[in-house]
C-alpha cells in the first residue's frame, strides 16, 4: 500500500496527516489545509467517535527506545483522560523531562494523544498552540 497524505479541519486549523494503510507516520496542525482527503478515522475522532483512532498504529511507538515506551503508555490514557507529566514517567521508566522532551518531538500526535498529558499544576504546553490542545481536551469531555 502506498503512502497517503490529507487534512482536515480542526477550528482555525488544519490536521495534517501522513499514513500508509493503517500506520500513521507524522501528524500536524497547520493553518492551511493540505491535497487529499483526511484518513476517515481522523474525521470520526474529530466528530467524537472515541474509538475511531484506535484501530491505527504510530511509527512513534515502534522499538523500545525511552521515547517509544512514553508513547506506549500515553497511548494507553484513555479519552476523556488526563495524566501528569510525573505519572506517564513512572509508566515508562524515566522522568518527567524526558516525558515533555517526548511529548515536543510527538511525531504522531491523536494517534500518540498527547494533548492527555498535563503539567501537575494545571494543562501543560502543546505545539503548535495551548488553543489546540485545550479544544481537544474539550471535545473528548463532551463525549467521553
Amino acid at each position: 500500500m502506498g503512502v497517503a497524505t490529507g487534512s482536515c479541519p480542526f477550528g482555525l486549523w488544519h490536521v495534517h496527516m501522513v499514513w500508509s494503510g493503517d500506520l500513521v507516520m507524522q501528524v500536524r496542525f497547520l493553518r492551511e489545509p493540505a491535497e487529499g482527503p483526511a484518513h476517515p478515522a481522523f474525521r470520526r475522532y474529530l466528530a467524537g467517535d472515541q474509538d475511531a483512532l484506535a484501530g491505527l498504529s504510530s511509527v512513534a511507538t515502534e522499538g523500545d527506545s525511552v521515547y517509544a515506551r512514553i508513547y506506549r503508555a500515553v497511548r494507553a490514557i484513555p479519552y476523556g483522560r488526563t495524566a501528569t507529566y510525573g505519572e506517564i514517567a513512572v509508566a515508562a521508566g524515566t522522568v518527567p523531562r524526558v516525558v515533555g522532551n517526548a511529548m515536543r518531538a510527538n511525531p504522531t500526535p491523536l494517534v500518540v494523544p498527547c494533548h492527555r498529558v498535563v503539567a501537575k499544576g494545571g494543562i501543560g504546553g502543546f505545539t503548535p498552540s495551548i488553543e489546540v490542545k485545550r479544544a481537544l481536551l474539550a471535545l473528548e469531555a463532551r463525549r467521553g
